[in-house]
């Protein structure tokens, strides 16, 4: 029996002559970078990604393998974007509690290094967050999470879970597929909750 032919090869990243990457920016192959986008290096974006018009990623960051990030979302320093997560327009990331511009043990400007107020934040696998949302910093949001669209997000985000509002709350759980999944009992059987709409299985999560 033959072997199992090989999935082509993804071309060679796209990248808008526009887009400023600086130096130390590695782009996966397949990915299309538009155009007045900035990346800072050094950051790590995978193959078959789309990085949209406007966008900012800064120095430190990490996105995986097919994910779509819309026009003008801003990434900052310290997050983490897993596989197959799409960050829709507008998206705002931030990575400080108490942020100042000012020194507070000097005069001038604050750096714009890393510090130990610098938060870390993970987008889990699978997830959307919808436009305009922002995220606050130090939180993850879970696998195949689905973040509503102007959610301000200050708390973590469980896998599966809708979330919406200002601040943004659990209303409901949702499929792989996106799908909200109804709310059941305990003793419902497992048959009677799979997911309407692609059939999959309910996945296991915590319902509040």
């Amino acid at each position: 029996m033959s072997a199992e032919a090989a999935p082509p090869p993804s071309p060679p990243p796209r990248i808008h002559p526009t887009a400023l990457v600086e130096p130390r920016v590695e782009i996966g192959p397949g990915t299309s970078v538009w155009d007045n986008v900035h990346i800072r290096g050094p950051a790590w974006i995978g193959r078959d990604c789309i990085i949209g018009e406007k966008t900012y990623i800064a120095y430190g960051v990490r996105i995986g393998t097919c994910v779509k990030i819309n026009a003008q979302v801003y990434v900052c320093t310290g997050v983490t974007i897993e596989d197959r997560v799409m960050i829709s327009a507008g998206v705002i990331f931030t990575n400080d509690r108490y942020p100042r511009a000012f020194a507070i043990d000097g005069d001038g400007l604050a750096s714009s290094e890393p510090n130990e107020d610098t938060l870390q934040t993970v987008v889990r696998e699978g997830a959307t967050i919808g436009a305009g949302a922002v995220i606050g910093p130090g939180l993850q949001i879970g696998a195949y999470a689905m973040v509503g669209m102007g959610a301000v997000v200050t708390a973590d985000v469980p896998a599966h879970a809708l979330v919406y509002g200002n601040p943004a709350r659990v209303r409901a759980y949702v499929c792989i597929c996106g799908e909200p999944l109804p709310r059941v009992e305990s003793s419902t059987p497992a048959a009677a909750v799979d997911c309407g709409r692609c059939g999959r299985a309910r996945p296991v999560v915590e319902v509040e």
